[in-house]
C-alpha cells in the first residue's frame, strides 16, 4: 500500500499541471457543496432569529378585509377587528397570557429641520411585553397616556439615530404631521424583521394618540391583535381558542371563510425551515453536478495515464507485480487526486464562506459535518471514478504492454 502510495505522488508529480487541472474540477465541486451548505445553514439562522425577534410564543390576527378607499398605507382600516374583540380574547382564551391591538401608517417625522420617513405603531404598554421588546433607555407611557392620548412615543433605535444623530433623543420633541410629540424612551435594537423592513425604524404611541394626531380610525378599530401564549406548548391552543372566540363574535359559522387570519410564531418558523431546506436541497443537487464532472475529469486523465504509462505497467508485471498491485497502484492515484481536491476545496470554502458573512452579516460559516461529507465524497469520487481505468491498467497483456512504445 505505501509503494503505491509513492507511485502515486510520484506520477503526479510527474505531470503537475495535468494533474492541477483534474484536481480543479474535484475543488471546483466540494467548495460548491460547502458554500451552499454554509449559505443555507446562515440563512436559515439569520430568518430563524428575526422570527424568535418577534417575541415569546407570539400569535397575531390580521383581518382579510381590505383596505376601506382614501385610507391606503393605514392598517386596519375598513377591517373587523375591534378592541372588544381582543378585550374577549384576553378574557375567554386561558392559554393566552397578554394581547395588544396594533395599528400601523407611514409617517415623516421632522427634528429641527432634519426629516426622515419611517413608521408610527399605536398600540398599548402591553405591545413591548408580548414582542419582549425592552427599552434601552427612558420609560414606556402610563395607563393615563392611554387615556388621555398625550402625545407621548417611543423610538426605534434606527428612526432614533437616523433623526436625532449623536444626541440623546429621551426627552425631546419631535415633529409628526401637525402635532409635536415628547420622546419618552428609545428601544433595544430588533434588526430585520422576518417580513422585510427596519423592525427599529418606528414611532410607537398609545393607540389613542395615534387614532387622533396620526391616523384617523374609528375609537374600536384594531388593526391587527398580537398575542403572547402562556407557554410555547399552550401556543396552538391558543391559536385554537382565539379562533373559536372571533368566530362566535363575529357570527361565522364553522365550515365558512373567516374574516381574519391567525397565525403563530410556529407556523413562521415551520413555513421558513420548509423553504430554506427546499432551496438548499435544490443548490445541492445542483452542486453535486460539479462534482459529477469533476468525477469524470478524474477518469479521463487516469485512462490517458494508463494509455501513456502501458509499457511501465508490462516492465512492473514481467518483474513480478500481480493485477492486484496494478489495479491498487492507480486506484490510490486517483484517490490521492480527489483528495487533494477536496481538502483544497473544503480550504477555500472556508476563506469564502468567511467572506460572504463579512458582507452579508449573516452566520455563513462551513459546519464540521460538511468538510467529513466532503471528503468522503472526494475519496468515492475518486474509488469510483478511478476503478474503471485502474482495473483496464491490472488486465493488460504484460507481453503487449512491454511491445507497447
Amino acid at each position: 500500500m505505501l509503494s503505491g502510495l509513492l507511485l502515486a505522488l510520484r506520477a503526479i508529480r510527474r505531470n503537475a499541471l495535468r494533474a492541477s487541472l483534474t484536481v480543479l474540477g474535484i475543488l471546483i465541486g466540494v467548495m460548491a457543496v460547502c458554500i451552499v451548505t454554509a449559505i443555507g445553514t446562515g440563512a436559515s439562522e439569520n430568518v430563524g432569529g428575526q422570527i424568535s425577534n418577534l417575541g415569546s410564543n407570539v400569535i397575531i390576527v390580521f383581518p382579510t378585509a381590505a383596505n376601506a378607499s382614501g385610507a391606503r398605507g393605514q392598517q386596519g382600516l375598513g377591517a373587523r377587528l375591534t378592541i372588544d374583540d381582543g378585550e374577549a380574547i384576553g378574557r375567554e382564551a386561558t392559554s393566552v397570557k397578554l394581547w395588544a391591538p396594533v395599528m400601523r401608517a407611514p409617517i415623516q417625522a421632522v427634528y429641527e429641520g432634519r426629516s426622515v420617513a419611517s413608521n408610527a405603531i399605536g398600540s398599548t404598554a402591553a405591545y413591548l411585553e408580548v414582542r419582549s421588546w425592552k427599552l434601552a433607555r427612558g420609560e414606556v407611557w402610563p395607563l393615563s397616556s392611554e387615556t388621555l392620548k398625550e402625545k407621548v412615543c417611543v423610538l426605534g433605535s434606527t428612526l432614533a439615530t437616523n433623526l436625532f444623530g449623536p444626541l440623546d433623543p429621551v426627552g425631546r420633541r419631535l415633529r409628526i404631521g401637525r402635532h409635536t410629540f415628547q420622546v419618552l424612551g428609545v428601544l433595544e435594537t430588533k434588526g430585520q424583521a422576518p417580513f422585510g423592513g427596519d423592525q427599529d425604524d418606528v414611532a410607537l404611541m398609545p393607540l389613542g394618540t395615534y387614532k387622533s394626531h396620526v391616523s384617523y380610525a374609528p375609537p374600536d378599530r384594531a388593526g391587527a391583535i398580537m398575542m403572547s401564549a402562556t407557554s410555547a406548548e399552550t401556543t396552538e391552543r391558543a391559536v385554537a381558542q382565539t379562533t373559536s372566540i372571533l368566530r362566535q363574535r363575529h357570527r361565522i359559522d364553522e365550515g365558512k371563510e373567516p374574516d381574519f387570519v391567525v397565525r403563530s410564531q410556529a407556523e413562521f418558523q415551520a413555513a421558513q425551515r420548509a423553504i430554506t431546506g427546499s432551496l438548499t436541497v435544490l443548490l445541492l443537487a445542483v452542486a453535486a453536478v460539479s462534482l459529477v464532472v469533476g468525477g469524470i475529469g478524474v477518469m479521463n486523465i487516469m485512462l490517458v495515464s494508463v494509455a501513456e504509462r502501458t509499457r511501465e505497467i508490462g516492465v512492473r508485471m514481467a518483474i513480478g507485480a500481480r493485477e492486484g498491485d496494478i489495479l491498487v497502484q492507480f486506484l490510490i492515484e486517483a484517490v490521492v487526486l480527489s483528495l487533494i481536491g477536496g481538502v483544497a476545496g473544503i480550504v477555500l470554502s472556508v476563506l469564502v464562506a468567511w467572506a460572504l458573512a463579512r458582507a452579508s452579516g449573516w452566520p455563513i460559516r462551513v459546519q464540521g459535518s460538511a468538510m467529513l461529507i466532503a471528503v468522503a465524497t472526494s475519496t468515492a469520487i475518486g474509488v469510483v471514478f478511478g476503478f474503471f481505468p485502474a482495473r483496464r491498467a491490472a488486465r493488460l497483456d504484460p507481453i503487449q504492454a512491454l511491445g507497447r512504445e
